[in-house]
C-alpha cells in the first residue's frame, strides 16, 4: 500500500469561519442547508442534521440524515490568520 502525502489547507480555521456560507445540499429532492462548523476534533467544514422520508417500494420510510463535509487538512491548519 503507498502512503498519501497530506494535503496542506489553503486557509487558517478563523479565514474559513469568516468567509465559508452555508452549502445547500439536495437529498432526494429535499433541500437543506450544511452550516459552516468548527469541528471538536480540530478539523473544519460543513454539518448537516435533518429528516426526510424516503420511498422504497412504495412505502414511505422515514430516515435520519447526519452528514460532515471536512476541508481535507483542516486539522492541521493554523487556527488564527
Amino acid at each position: 500500500m503507498v502512503a498519501m502525502a497530506k494535503s496542506s489547507c489553503a486557509l487558517s480555521q478563523a479565514a474559513f469561519l469568516a468567509k465559508a456560507e452555508p452549502l445547500k445540499v439536495t437529498i432526494n429532492g429535499m433541500d437543506m442547508l450544511a452550516e459552516v462548523k468548527a469541528f471538536s476534533t480540530g478539523s473544519f467544514g460543513w454539518y448537516l442534521n435533518g429528516k426526510t422520508v424516503i420511498s422504497v417500494d412504495g412505502k414511505a420510510m422515514s430516515v435520519q440524515i447526519g452528514m460532515n463535509l471536512t476541508v481535507v487538512g483542516s486539522k492541521e491548519a493554523p487556527r488564527e490568520g
